[in-house]
């Protein structure tokens, strides 16, 4: 009689025991939690705490008025980049060095520039790593079309294309009617003159002469003393 019970206890043991793993077997598995993304709101600023070479440096690039960028000197050690603007002037303004001419440089550059001025006075060594961290939208800055076209007046330099005389010319409207298209003339702010000759330009083929616009230019079109 004490066999039989111990064998019913076994059994049930088993019987609950089974059920149990059925229960457990049925059960989903834990989710393990996902690694968080990381943060790619400013790949650029991640790349100049990555990197400690300025040979990896962006050359292509032109930097120019209100396009901003990451900095960072490797000697300080303190792992965390400056954001840094350029000025409406095309200036950076630079910890230690102060102004430093930018519009017009590649990243690259520039950081050599900036290197060359720190070691002058700050660093014995200095590894200087810049990477752009947002460019400008805004045009590259105003230029100044009068004389025999149709449309007189300034205009904006947009941000992403070559500028050139014939394309402020063709914004402008075209020439007048009687324009002389052989002696326009481009003056730049700081008193250069040059005389293009857009008929050979445009009607002739020789865009090699259409010379690209800066900030301020003035392209004064004259007439023709006869209508030829």
């Amino acid at each position: 009689m004490r066999v039989c019970v111990y064998a019913g206890t076994f059994a049930a043991g088993v019987l609950l025991s089974s059920g149990a793993f059925a229960q457990d077997a049925s059960s989903p598995a834990p989710v393990a939690p996902k690694p968080t993304a990381p943060d790619l709101a400013s790949s650029s600023t991640s790349a100049v705490l990555r990197t400690n070479s300025m040979s990896v440096l962006d050359d292509k690039k032109k930097l120019g008025p209100n396009d901003s960028v990451s900095f960072r000197v490797v000697e300080d050690r303190d792992n965390e980049s400056q954001r840094l603007r350029v000025n409406d002037n095309g200036e950076l303004e630079v910890p230690y060095v102060g102004l430093v001419p930018a519009q017009g440089k590649s990243c690259k550059e520039l950081a050599y520039t900036i290197k060359s001025l720190l070691e002058k006075e700050y660093y014995y060594h200095a590894t200087v790593i810049l990477a752009v961290d947002r460019v400008s939208e805004k045009s590259k800055g105003r230029i100044y079309v009068y004389g025999s076209v149709k449309g007189q007046g300034p205009q904006e330099i947009p941000p992403d294309e070559s500028y050139t005389v014939s394309k402020a010319i063709i914004k402008a409207g075209g020439f007048g009617d009687f324009a002389n298209k052989r002696k326009v003339k481009l003056t730049r702010k700081n008193g250069q003159e040059f005389t293009v000759d857009l008929k050979r330009v445009i009607e002739e083929g020789h865009t090699d002469e259409d010379l690209e616009l800066q900030p301020d230019d003035q392209i004064y079109v004259p007439q023709r003393l006869i209508n030829m």
